[in-house]
Formats: C-alpha cells, sequence, structure tokens
C-alpha cells in the first residue's frame, strides 16, 4: 500500500510538538501498513506533508521513529490495564475489565496493536525490551492484586498475571484476525468468564 496518493499537503509551520503529533501519525500509517523494514522515510515525509530534513529534525532515523510510537502504544495498554484494576474492587469485575483492556486496545483506531503485538522488529534488542517491559508491567500489576487479596507467593501470582494476560492478548487478536466473528463484547465476556473460573478458585485470605 503506497503512501503517495493519500499524501497530506505541505502546511503552515506547526508547533514542536504539534509537529512531532503529525509525524507520528503519519509514520503508524506507514509502518502499520507495510511494517517497519518496507517502510521508507521518503514515503513517512510525504505522507505527512514535510520535507525529509524535517522528519530528521525531529527522529535522527527510521528505528528511533518506531520506538518513539512503540513507547506511546505500549504506555497505552499498560495505562487501560491500569485504569483496569483500579476501576472496581470487585475482582470479577476487575477480570471482566482487564480482558476489555486488551480487546480495547487490539480493536483501537490505526491498528496500533500491531506495532506492540505483530511487530517484524521482536528480535531487535530495543523492540523486545519495550514489549516485554509492557507484557511484565501488565503482569506484576494483575500480580499485585492476587497476593493481596490471596497471599499467594509472589512467583505464583506473576506467573498467573503473566497467563491472563497472554489469554487476553491471544485471543483478542484471534478474534480480530478472524473478522470479529462475534460481538467484541461476547468475546471479552467469554474469556472473562473462562479467566474467573480459574482465578477464583484461589481463596482469598480476607
Amino acid at each position: 500500500m503506497a503512501a503517495t496518493p493519500d499524501a497530506r499537503p505541505r502546511g503552515t509551520r506547526l508547533p514542536r510538538l504539534a509537529r512531532r503529533r503529525q509525524l507520528l501519525g503519519a509514520a503508524q500509517e506507514v509502518f502499520v501498513a507495510q511494517g517497519y523494514h518496507a517502510a521508507a522515510m521518503d514515503e513517512i515525509a510525504e505522507r505527512a506533508g514535510v520535507s525529509k530534513p524535517v522528519l530528521y529534525q525531529h527522529f535522527p532515523g527510521k528505528l528511533e521513529l518506531y520506538l518513539a510510537l512503540l513507547d506511546e502504544h505500549a504506555e497505552s495498554l499498560v495505562k487501560t490495564v491500569r485504569d483496569a484494576l483500579g476501576s472496581t474492587s470487585d475482582n470479577k469485575l476487575r477480570v471482566q475489565a482487564s480482558m476489555q483492556a486488551f480487546y480495547d486496545f487490539v480493536a483501537g483506531e490505526g491498528e496500533a496493536y500491531r506495532l506492540v503485538f505483530e511487530s517484524d522488529l521482536r528480535n531487535v534488542a530495543p523492540v523486545r525490551a519495550r514489549v516485554d517491559r509492557a507484557n511484565q508491567q501488565c503482569a506484576e500489576m494483575i500480580a499485585q492484586v492476587i497476593v493481596e487479596d490471596t497471599g499467594c507467593p509472589q512467583d505464583e501470582a506473576h506467573l498467573l498475571g503473566m497467563g491472563l494476560v497472554g489469554m487476553a492478548e491471544v485471543s483478542a487478536r484471534y478474534w480480530l484476525g478472524q473478522h470479529r466473528p462475534i460481538p467484541k463484547e461476547t468475546a471479552e465476556s467469554i474469556i472473562a468468564r473462562l479467566a474467573w473460573r480459574g482465578i477464583s478458585g484461589f481463596p482469598r485470605t480476607s
């Protein structure tokens, strides 16, 4: 998919933060459509409606641009899960909200989830580190709730947290990859019930 037909016209000078946002938006479109390796800085600049020197003023190279996008969306995922866990003190509803957080992320506009979960750079150390960190942070937040409620050993709780994260991510990506064969709310509910059947078997300490 070529970016040229949709390239944005060059406009007036923008404040630095607004220009950065514009460049990141254009880069996301190109990276999602073509993957990292096929994407070109020329194409990203053209889609953003700027010259290539302007693009390089903000990002010294393609990897730095990709990492900036990855940081943004990985942080968004972690925040979404954090908000879900903090939205209620009812653990059954927490499980539901956590599953919904992953489905919301995967179904979000711009297919940003591909940068986090389906990157063709997963074997590149700084990319792998960011993706692993996001998954670890989500798992740790879930593990903390499990420890507080059940007294489960930290290592066991972390394994449970990582299992729940994996269940949410893989099922959400599968659901989207199958072109949403059932309503999103139904898919979330099915996976949440499966997760709750397992996690609710651990007795609470209070």
